[in-house]
């Protein structure tokens, strides 16, 4: 089977979640016998330039997401080209991404990481700059939701908010959990990090929710409480400067993956304080390397964390700070590195394959 795949995510953001959800479907498409087709948008000295199938036009990786290179992709030259590839399924990889204006005869499906581009308030430069990309969004995802054949996403919970916001689109919604990628071997830590830290991954959407934990965890060591320093993967200018500069805070950014790895195991505790997540890749990434996690309830990471995961509210400051003040107890008896460790390879890519074979064999017939 020949599948095209929309490329872009990678060309754009290479170590994005997105981009590494696109290799490791791309991966698993070869290993199941099947032709991964790669379509993106790149300039000419670009390496995707030799690998995939591009539109003439040059366009830096930065750019691929503006209004007017989507367009340009989507509208012009995707409705062209997949006919001419002879593709027997298109995927669309970053929740929208399918051919405008005309439908190609070709079987398509979506790839919906979530829909809180349309819910939630995201993180953009101006009022203008959001509102611009709020109403292309809204088009775009609209159009993908209204087109596909088939919906894949990541979790229950995504599958329930799509079917809610999109009803009609509820029978063609399958869920195809994230496939994890095994980061490579740790490295060494970078240097300055102190000892027995905690850990938070992710700040620039709103819905991480760092501000909350920041001013919570602040709080509890300005009052006596013995709470280690906490490490937080992302950057500084996402959280407001009085909260960025806290006594205790470390900042990493644009670390690989194998500092990153380093990084999980070196920490004591994962904090995962976000109110609405997809999926939630650092939860596990960070339970396979043995480490314990803290995260909030009501979204997709109640279907990943294990009964004995310790849990919170993420609107409740109270309850954030018992969970706070819990950890400084130390491991629940169940989190013992070994059940960790199983409970993050139920999202292996073993596992992965075999739903992926389902889906494709349902989606072309």
């Amino acid at each position: 089977m020949r599948v095209g795949i929309d490329y872009r995510p990678v060309t754009a953001a290479p170590h994005s979640g997105i981009s590494r959800q696109v290799l490791a479907m791309e991966a698993a498409l070869a290993e199941l016998g099947h032709e991964p087709v790669r379509l993106t948008m790149a300039p000419a000295a670009h390496p995707h330039r030799q690998s995939c199938h591009c539109p003439d036009v040059e366009v830096a990786p930065a750019r691929l997401h503006r209004p007017e290179q989507r367009l340009r992709f989507e509208a012009g030259f995707l409705p062209r080209q997949l006919p001419r590839l002879q593709l027997d399924l298109y995927i669309a990889t970053a929740n929208s991404g399918l051919p405008l204006l005309r439908r190609p005869r070709v079987r398509l499906v979506t790839l919906v990481h979530d829909l809180f581009q349309l819910t939630l308030p995201g993180a953009h430069a101006s009022a203008l700059r959001a509102a611009v990309y709020r109403n292309m969004d809204r088009y775009l995802v609209g159009h993908a939701v209204r087109t596909a054949d088939r919906l894949w996403t990541p979790s229950a919970y995504s599958a329930g908010e799509l079917a809610k916001l999109f009803p009609a689109s509820a029978q063609r919604v399958r869920v195809l959990h994230n496939a994890v990628v095994p980061l490579p071997p740790p490295s060494a830590l970078p240097e300055g990090l102190p000892p027995g830290y905690w850990l938070a991954v992710g700040s620039r959407e709103p819905r991480k929710n760092l501000a909350l934990l920041l001013q919570r965890w602040r709080a509890l060591r300005n009052h006596g409480h013995g709470l280690p320093p906490l490490v937080v993967v992302g950057s500084a200018l996402d959280v407001p400067s009085e909260l960025a500069k806290s006594n205790g805070l470390h900042w990493l950014s644009g670390i690989d993956d194998a500092t990153l790895a380093a990084v999980y195991r070196g920490a004591g505790r994962l904090f995962h304080p976000a109110w609405a997540e997809g999926f939630g890749l650092p939860v596990i990434e960070a339970m396979a390397q043995g480490t314990p996690v803290a995260a909030a309830t009501g979204s997709a990471l109640d279907e990943i964390l294990p009964d004995y995961a310790l849990r919170f509210d993420p609107y409740s400051p109270p309850s954030l700070d018992a969970a706070l003040l819990r950890a400084c107890g130390g491991r629940h008896p169940g989190e013992t590195v070994e059940n960790l460790q199983a409970a993050a390879a139920r999202f292996d890519a073993q596992v992965y394959r075999a739903r992926l074979a389902e889906l494709l064999a349902e989606a072309c017939r």
